[in-house]
């Protein structure tokens, strides 16, 4: 089975997210890690991969920084790696990340295309959904569990109200949610021999225009201190607390 999985490289989920005078988030000197999403993908990629033969591809779209993640990924497991690199990958919406990646994915041959149903950092859950918009492929979305069948795979799918299995002939895009795989943790000898393993190089197409503009960005507020709401009766201290929801939260 010739499976190719998306990754994106993150800053780790644990950084203390700051913002510069333009109000773009500060990367720099801030630990950057494979999405969590995307690891779980290729964790369930590599594991059909020893069961039933074949290879895995990694697919990534960003600068030369992203081969840390990209790594990762080889040393899990994955065989080869191409990276579409663009400088200015940061500064991409999801719809010109999407129309990158379906273009290298045309020459890749994939039975199974793999990646994170969202990511960690911009959190839009857009880009596999447009994978399979513009290459015509089904996408089973937030997948926590994957087997093959003989003439496809079977997803576990979470829904609203459980789980939805559903059945797929190949070729497919599978979304991973958390709960899908449990990533390894490479061994030093894994992550020398990914050294090894080859990383292809492309270009950017380019020629996508943008769908969305970030108009700016904000930190959250501190959080407030709770207050303690005291009266004479249970019934009091409802009715005070229902007068503060509606006056100060405005909630109701």
């Amino acid at each position: 089975m010739n499976i190719v999985v998306c990754v994106k490289q993150v800053m780790d989920t644990e950084a203390l997210i700051e913002l510069d005078d333009s109000g773009e988030v500060i990367t720099e000197g801030r630990t950057q890690i494979i999405d969590p999403y995307g690891e779980f993908a290729v964790e369930k990629a590599v594991q059909l991969k020893e069961q039933l033969g074949g290879e895995v591809t990694c697919l990534c779209y960003g600068d030369d920084g992203c081969t840390s993640a990209i790594r990762h990924a080889l040393a899990m497991g994955a065989d080869k790696a191409v990276l579409i690199e663009d400088d200015a990958w940061r500064s991409v919406d999801a719809a010109q990340c999407a129309a990158e990646l379906a273009g290298a994915l045309k020459g890749l041959s994939a039975d199974l295309i793999m990646g994170g149903w969202t990511s960690g950092d911009t959190a839009s859950a857009q880009v596999m959904g447009r994978l399979s918009a513009l290459l015509d492929i089904p996408l089973a979305n937030m997948v926590t569990g994957l087997e093959a069948t003989a003439d496809g795979v079977k997803a576990s799918c979470e829904i609203d109200d459980g789980v939805e299995i559903c059945e797929y002939k190949l070729p497919v895009i599978i979304a991973a949610q958390q709960g899908l795989a449990e990533p390894r943790y490479p061994s030093v000898r894994d992550v020398m021999q990914a050294r090894r393993k080859p990383i292809e190089r492309k270009a950017p197409a380019g020629g996508s225009q943008p769908v969305l503009a970030v108009a700016g960005r904000d930190l959250k507020g501190a959080r407030s201190g709770g207050r303690i709401i005291e009266g004479d009766t249970v019934a009091d201290a409802v009715a005070q607390a229902a007068s503060l929801l509606r006056s100060e939260a405005k909630v109701i």
